[in-house]
């Protein structure tokens, strides 16, 4: 795991690369000295990238591979060269899906083909607009054709409040 030493932004962009395709740790991070990091207060490890004061991603300590925030998804998404793993849902659905619920089979319109499942994923609405980040249960192809189940569990939805907003309330 990375730890407070090694050159993390450098890092962090290996690490995108390799989860999203080439360009996207630049899509990322474009500019490293605006990079910061907040650590593990129990290992001393990353545990969140920030960009301009904004959380791109956190870093999984179990799979060393980064959970991606609404704003990290939005920073991939607005590139067209990386290779996304995306799924695009019906408008009835995508209220739902943004305020955090999970994407079932039978409201996908389009998916990546090449998702697998565990894998990292972008769900937008049928204007591609970015509205909820979580991880793939089915692969992209079982998406489009079963019409039960999970396919997608939502970790963050645009609409929903983070705990310091709930707590300010």
């Amino acid at each position: 795991m990375l730890r407070k030493s090694t050159n993390l932004p450098q890092s962090i962009r290996k690490i995108a690369d390799y989860q999203f395709g080439k360009g996207a740790g630049e899509a990322l991070l474009p500019v490293p000295h605006k990079v910061s990091f907040t650590f593990s207060k129990k290992t001393g490890r990353v545990r969140q990238i920030l960009f301009e004061g904004k959380t791109v991603a956190i870093l999984n300590p179990t799979y060393g591979l980064l959970n991606l925030t609404i704003e990290g998804a939005k920073r991939l998404a607005a590139v067209n060269y990386v290779k996304l793993p995306w799924v695009k849902v019906q408008d009835a659905a995508a209220s739902f899906v943004e305020k955090g619920s999970d994407v079932f089979a039978k409201h996908v319109v389009e998916a990546n083909k090449e998702i697998r499942p565990m894998e990292e994923v972008i769900v937008l609405n049928s204007r591609n607009e970015v509205i909820a980040a979580g991880r793939a249960v089915l692969s992209g192809d079982e998406m489009l054709e079963f019409m039960k189940g999970v396919a997608v569990k939502v970790r963050r939805g645009r609409a929903e409040k983070t705990k310091k907003e709930k707590d300010t309330k």
